[in-house]
Parts: C-alpha cells; structure tokens; sequence
C-alpha cells in the first residue's frame, strides 16, 4: 500500500487549521471573562453609537462633545439603576431566603394534595405507586430548595460586596468613556500595531460578526429589556394592587433570564406559575400573570421583526445542543453562552460549513 504523503500533509494542515482557531476561541472567551468589564463597556458602546451619531448629525457637534453627552446620561441611569438594584435585591434575596423552607413545605403539600385528589377520583393509582411519586417529589423540592440557598446566598455575598463591584463599575465607565470618545484613535493604534493582513483578515471576521453576532445580541438585548420592564412594571403594579407579589424583582430578573434563551421565553416561566396559583386558589392572580404574559408576547412580536434583521441561520436543534453543552461545562450560565459561542463558531467556519467541514478536511482536490 503506497501512502500518499501530500495528501495527508494537506489533511493534515487543514485539522491543524480548524484546531488553533478553536484553541484560539477558548482563548479568546477566557480572555474575555478575565476582562469582563472592558467587554461590558465594549457592548454598551456598540448601544450607544447610533445615539452619539444622531447627537453629531442633529446639532453638528464633535464626536467628542457628542459622546460625553451620551455617556453622562447613560453613567446616571447605570449608576441609579445599579444602586436600585442592589439595594432592592439584597432586600428580596434575604427575604426570600428567610422564608424558602415555608414555601419549598408550600409548594410539597401542593403537590401532595393534587396527587392524592387525582389518584382517588382520576385513575385510582396505587398507593404504593403515589407514596413513590410523593417522595420522588420530595427529593426534587429538596434539590431545588439546596439550589436556590445556594444561589441566594452567593447574590447577597456578591450585591454586599460593594468595594468589588465599585471597582468594577469605575473601570467598566472609564473604559467606556475612553471607548465612546477616542474610537478613532484605538481603532487607528490597533490597525498601526497589526500586520496589515492581520489588519484585513480580522476586520473581514470582525465586520461579518458585528453584522450576525453583534446585531442579533442588541437585538436580543433590547428586547429581553424591554420583557424586564414590562414584567417589572406589571408585578409592582399587581402588588400595588392587592395581589400577593412578594419578591418582584427577582421574578422579573428570572423571566428576563429565562426569556434571553434560545427556544425557550418567558412563557416558560409564567404559564405554570399562573396554573400554580390557580390551583393554590387564587384564580384572579393566575389570570393577571397570563394577561401580563400576553402583554409581554404581543409587544415581543411586534418589536422582534423590527429588530432581528434575518435569522441567524442555525437550526434550533443545534442551538438547543449548544445550550445543553453550555449547561453541562459551565452551568446555568451556560444555557446563554452556548448559543452565543454556536453562532461565533458558525461565522468563523462559515466558508468550511458550507462546503462540509468532512468533506473539505478530507477531500483529495
């Protein structure tokens, strides 16, 4: 058997390829958590630019006097906002937390009750079948009691770690009043420092990027905002109307959460909340939660096609192995960055995708 040696050495180079730029995406997103708040004033700016640019355009100032503007009222709503936050958070959390044994004993009797009712009138199910399922149940509410302590606990260390996220607020404002008003000269030190192939590769990857990734995160962002909003709103309005809404905020932070995935939305948060509360007899708060749901879709469908431009392209499949890989390598925060990394690596190979990553490694030509 003869062994073609160019052939393998071209197959060779092609893995070789495809490995560095994936080594190099690891690289990169490591680099990027460990300069989180440089990427945070990074996004904020990409936000901010359309509204620096009307300022330059409408009332022909310079870039400079434009971008100050912008940033002093966007640094006062993140400043007041972030205050806000904490301060209401923290609040919610150690309530929550005071009281999560109460409703973990809540939400089991619930369940108790509701199996005892539909194996008695239903179906008549086994008792020792019931006792099985009861207890089953038990171990999950145990599970999701240990998993929620764990989290609140870790939210009130981190909202009280206030010289922390001080710091990390100075630098995330400083690096984008530096971004927002010296664009052209960072943009420029980068070009100067770069090979100029560097320069042109990565500004062909970069401007297909912000085009795909880039427009579908502000997109994305903005319409998960506005859900945060709508869903704050209406839960302070219900508590201020008598409903019994106890940790607004966190609520509203968990289907802006839940509503930022993929496949998933708010729905899946809100549906079986109100079907809880109307089984647990409150009728009227199960109606008002699936009237704000409504609320929340109607708005999202009229903003989403103005917003996302085109689909990103990647089956839904993909993205919910994407979500799953991200969960099971980095937790819950990984149901959020898998997409997000799924569809860097998909612009980065898009010219190997879309002749067969197999076909192109191994092909003879």
């Amino acid at each position: 058997m003869i062994l073609d040696v160019s052939y393998w050495t071209r197959v060779g180079k092609r893995i070789l390829y495809v490995v560095f730029i994936l080594l190099g995406l690891y690289l990169a997103f490591k680099l990027s958590v460990f300069f989180m708040p440089f990427l945070i004033a990074f996004i904020i700016s990409l936000i901010m630019e359309p509204a620096i640019r009307f300022i330059m355009k409408k009332f022909k100032l310079s870039r400079r006097f434009s971008s100050i503007i912008i940033f002093i009222i966007v640094s006062l709503i993140i400043l007041g906002s972030l205050t806000w936050g904490i301060i209401t958070l923290f609040s919610e959390a150690s309530n929550l937390l005071d009281d999560l044994n109460f409703y973990m004993d809540k939400a089991y009797d619930l369940f108790k009750d509701f199996t005892n009712n539909f194996s008695l009138e239903k179906i008549h199910l086994p008792e020792e079948l019931t006792t099985i399922v009861q207890n089953s149940t038990g171990g999950m509410i145990n599970t999701i009691s240990d998993w929620v302590r764990n989290f609140l606990n870790n939210l009130i260390q981190a909202v009280t770690s206030i010289p922390t996220i001080a710091i990390y607020f100075a630098i995330t404002v400083m690096a984008l009043y530096f971004i927002c008003v010296d664009k052209i000269y960072i943009l420029d030190q980068i070009e100067h420092h770069l090979p100029r192939t560097w320069v042109m590769r990565l500004g062909n990857h970069m401007r297909d990027l912000i085009k795909t990734l880039g427009s579908y995160l502000k997109a994305e962002a903005t319409l998960i905002l506005v859900s945060f909003i709508i869903s704050i709103i209406g839960l302070y309005i219900l508590q201020f109307a008598g409903f019994k809404i106890e940790f607004p905020l966190l609520i509203a932070i968990g289907i802006a959460f839940v509503d930022a995935l993929p496949i998933l939305g708010s729905g899946t948060v809100m549906v079986p909340w109100a079907i809880i509360c109307a089984l647990n007899g409150d009728l009227n708060l199960g109606i008002a939660i699936l009237i704000l749901f409504i609320i929340m879709s109607v708005v999202r469908q009229f903003l989403e096609p103005r917003l996302v431009s085109k689909n990103i392209g990647v089956h839904p499949i993909f993205t919910l192995i994407a979500m799953y890989t991200g969960f099971k390598l980095i937790g819950i925060m990984g149901l959020l960055i898998g997409p997000i990394i799924l569809i860097i690596i998909k612009n980065v190979f898009a010219t190997l995708i879309d002749q067969g990553v197999m076909k192109t490694i191994f092909d003879k030509n």
